[in-house]
């Protein structure tokens, strides 16, 4: 029924990611179903994606699954996956912080949630794949989100209206910690980690550890045959550390390899998800990258440098410009870290909303 009939879909532009946005309730109930629709819709397994609305790349290749909460403290649930490109893959083992961006705004759309007439409209969102909530603050005009606005983020040209996400009880949300093995720094390979989870598990590593600057373009890394190999090698062992099990098929943890920064940031990036190095950071990878870097002794606060004000605001750079993530951690008695919050702004974008026809399956 799904091919002749098609299904309601919105594309967004949400943070520096595009995908398919769906209300649960239009989606098949059985899972090896609803996947094996999504990978036709989105055209997936082919490189190109030629007969899908999947635009090659992992960070348009992506779903948001949203309907009306059960949880006590939400209004809607948001389950995000995340679509293979020439594999035939489709995995919830992990958030997305970007996606989220557009989940307020889209539960508006489809009045899953009721909204002012002026002003702005908070939607408490229940992240299902980590079980954790966080709240979606953004303008709305005649009770419908309101897209245009002057705030800008890097890697997406323009302006528009923000949305600001504010995250609580993310820490350990995929891998039962913030840091899974209890210790902020510990090696793998020779190379000295941080394997944290504040919203998206990361292994945090110095890039002059793994004989680079951390200045270099994503396409010189990727090619580096080398450093991919020991990358791959350090991540394989940190997802039995991080309590992830065997991740050699998917997308998490994420390997983050840090630096000084070089354009008035707090620190430098290079993050590989998993094999690929992408032009920015995702949300919650740059939350969990921030976090990291208030631990003292950390790779990450090794680069921090001297000048870093203490206030939580921690600015990342990335390939394609900065990432601003406001973390909060204090230490109890014995020095353990606890992530009290962390919040960031986005914006998103409807780009497009009416029926999705996927190929037969």
């Amino acid at each position: 029924m799904f091919g002749l009939d098609g299904v309601r879909c919105m594309l967004m532009r949400a943070g520096t990611s595009k995908g398919a946005f769906f209300v649960a309730d239009d989606l098949p109930d059985v899972e090896s179903e609803r996947d094996e629709f999504l990978l036709a819709v989105m055209g997936s397994p082919d490189p190109r994606q030629i007969d899908g609305v999947g635009g090659a790349h992992p960070l348009t290749t992506k779903v948001a699954v949203v309907g009306v909460s059960e949880h006590p403290d939400a209004d809607v649930s948001y389950l995000f996956l995340q679509l293979g490109v020439d594999e035939a893959l489709v995995t919830d083992r992990q958030n997305c912080g970007n996606m989220l961006a557009g989940v307020g705004p889209f539960a508006v759309e489809r009045e899953l949630v009721d909204a002012p007439d002026l002003g702005l409209a908070s939607v408490r969102i229940h992240m299902a794949n980590t079980d954790s909530i966080a709240v979606a603050t953004f303008p709305v005009r005649k009770g419908q989100a309101v897209y245009a606005g002057d705030t800008t983020i890097s890697g997406v040209p323009g302006h528009a209206a923000a949305v600001r996400i504010d995250f609580a009880d993310t820490a350990g949300g995929s891998c039962g910690a913030l840091l899974p093995t209890g210790d902020a720094v510990e090696e793998i390979d020779g190379v000295a980690v941080t394997l944290i989870d504040n919203g998206m598990p990361v292994v945090v590593m110095a890039a002059a550890d793994l004989g680079v600057t951390g200045y270099e373009s994503c396409v010189d890394l990727e090619a580096d045959e080398h450093l991919v190999a020991a990358l791959e090698s350090i991540r394989l062992q940190a997802g039995r550390r991080m309590n992830l099990g065997d991740v050699a098929h998917t997308t998490v943890p994420k390997l983050t390899m840090v630096s000084p920064a070089v354009a008035g940031g707090s620190l430098n990036t290079r993050t590989f998800i998993p094999h690929r190095c992408h032009d920015a950071i995702g949300v919650l990878g740059a939350v969990s990258v921030a976090t990291a870097a208030l631990l003292p002794g950390s790779p990450a606060s090794e680069v921090l440098g001297d000048d870093h004000d203490g206030s939580g605001i921690i600015v990342v750079e990335h390939p394609t410009g900065t990432f601003d993530a406001s973390v909060e951690v204090r230490f109890d008695a014995d020095g353990t870290p606890i992530a009290e919050r962390s919040g960031i702004v986005r914006t998103a974008r409807k780009l497009m909303d009416g029926d999705v026809y996927p190929r037969e399956y």
